[in-house]
């Protein structure tokens, strides 16, 4: 039980200090501003969820495929590398801003290039047609496997997701899981109610300073603890 819980904790704190401000954070509240809160949320939080169990099923097969000890090791010197990156990111300057105009160019080119510059003409027809749709078709609509696809590939190889792995392999995998999807959760609604805001009020240097400790601290925790070999 206590190794549940400490896997929820570590996985709770991490993601939730790695993913405010992070591209797909600014990707969800960029898409809400234009789309249906209610399908840009699942289709990002789906995608998030998805990402998850995958890091920790790679996590928990590790230990299997690579010795104990090594996977130990491993991790370790993960969450060292991850916390002076974040250090690292807390001492940029424009860092946030730069993330932000990245994330908006990429989604403005792609607005025009499918036809953003109707929607405001197709509103009124959009609307009734979206109060015809079956719930089947409204859940794997456009909007939601846009949401979906760019959350997905923009979370894949980032620092989270390698986090999240390095965890489940040295913390118990089912409380990896329940903490990084409770942390996704509430990051994700957070910026598909308002997240661009929530961005500006939020400092990003101390958001990246405190997940930089974060990180040095389990560092230091899985350093300092033993492992069967």
């Amino acid at each position: 039980m206590s190794s549940l819980v400490q896997g929820f904790t570590k996985s709770l704190a991490m993601t939730v200090l790695s993913e405010i401000g992070d591209k797909t954070f600014f990707a969800a509240a960029i898409l809400a501003m234009r789309h249906p809160r209610r399908l840009v949320l699942s289709g990002c939080l789906g995608a998030l969820i998805v990402m998850t169990i995958l890091s920790a099923l790679v996590g928990w097969a590790a230990p299997n495929l690579i010795s104990r000890k090594w996977t130990h090791h491993i991790t370790t010197l993960l969450f060292f590398s991850f916390g002076l990156w974040s250090l690292w990111d807390a001492f940029r300057d424009g860092g946030e801003a730069e993330e932000l105009a990245e994330v908006e160019a990429k989604l403005d080119a792609d607005w025009k290039a499918n036809g953003g510059t109707a929607k405001q003409s197709n509103k009124d027809d959009d609307d009734l047609k979206k109060q015809k749709r079956q719930f089947f078709s409204q859940f794997f609509s456009p909007i939601f496997l846009k949401a979906f696809s760019i959350t997905f590939f923009g979370e894949w190889g980032d620092k989270s997701q390698l986090a999240t792995i390095g965890l489940a392999a040295d913390e118990n995998p089912f409380g990896v899981v329940i903490g990084g999807v409770v942390a996704q959760a509430l990051c994700t609604t957070a910026a598909v109610l308002g997240g661009k805001s929530l961005a500006s009020r939020i400092s990003e240097k101390i958001v990246a300073l405190s997940g930089g400790i974060l990180f040095i601290v389990f560092g230091i925790q899985s350093f300092l603890s033993t492992v069967d070999s």
